[in-house]
């Protein structure tokens, strides 16, 4: 559960997912080392990816095992991530974090053997599970991509791709620590209630993140579709709750 909580780091900005100013300037300024550099960022604050894959590695304990899902999460969040950054296609986040929020969910559900035990059945084949997912995290990272990019800039695919780089670095990094503290735990004597105190957890977490997310979506459509303020009427600047100035 420390594990956990680590990885939730400061609940107020990493639920919010915010792509700071000096981000921005750095991939629409910088240079390659500048794309990877943020590319790692994003990945190692990234608390939703982050859980989302202790919950892969948790009960992984062979070198193949790990590289198999590793690479088929990989797979799937790179075809995205590149994919509909270039094309520009792109959904709200919030939406887009509340699914990424269920397969957290799912997958401390799937560890905690919730299929047989509470559903009856078999859970699905996990490797196409964690493809699937990969491919709603890579559509994830692609929004807050596009966040920091403009869409047809010159050299956009060079950033796309550099970005990525630096992703799978951060991920490579995030995996080391996990296999680490994983592997010191199986090695205790409380391995056994460890696994169930950190996939509830996850299942825990993932709700709250759910909860968040949509109480986002349901904030911003709210003031999206809510009265004309005599600011936004006018066309005047501003913001909400501390975000950035825009008008409307």
């Amino acid at each position: 559960m420390a594990l956990i909580v680590l990885l939730i780091g400061n609940t107020g900005s990493a639920l919010a997912h915010d792509v700071s100013e000096v981000a921005r300037e750095r991939m629409q300024n910088g240079g390659i080392l500048d794309y990877i550099w943020t590319g790692a960022e994003h990945m190692l604050t990234g608390y939703d990816h982050l859980l989302f894959l202790l919950g892969v590695m948790f009960f992984l304990t062979r070198f193949i095992d790990i590289l198999k899902f590793v690479t088929a999460f990989t797979i799937g969040h790179t075809i995205t991530l590149v994919f509909a950054t270039y094309a520009g296609i792109s959904a709200d986040h919030y939406l887009i974090d509340a699914v990424i929020a269920v397969t957290v969910m799912y997958k401390g559900f799937e560890n905690l053997d919730g299929f047989r035990r509470w559903i009856g059945t078999a859970a699905p084949s996990l490797i196409v599970m964690v493809f699937i997912f990969g491919l709603i995290h890579g559509f994830g990272l692609s929004a807050r991509l596009q966040d920091l990019t403009m869409a047809q800039e010159s050299g956009l695919l060079t950033r796309i791709l550099f970005f990525n780089l630096g992703v799978e670095l951060g991920q490579i990094a995030a995996l080391v620590v996990m296999g680490v503290v994983i592997r010191a735990w199986q090695q205790t004597t409380v391995w056994e209630p460890i696994t169930r105190v950190v996939n509830t957890g996850l299942v825990f977490f993932g709700f709250l993140l759910l909860l968040f997310q949509l109480h986002g979506y349901l904030h911003e459509s709210g003031h999206v579709h809510g009265p004309a303020t005599e600011a936004t009427a006018a066309g005047v600047p501003h913001s909400h709750d501390g975000g950035e100035p825009h008008v409307h």
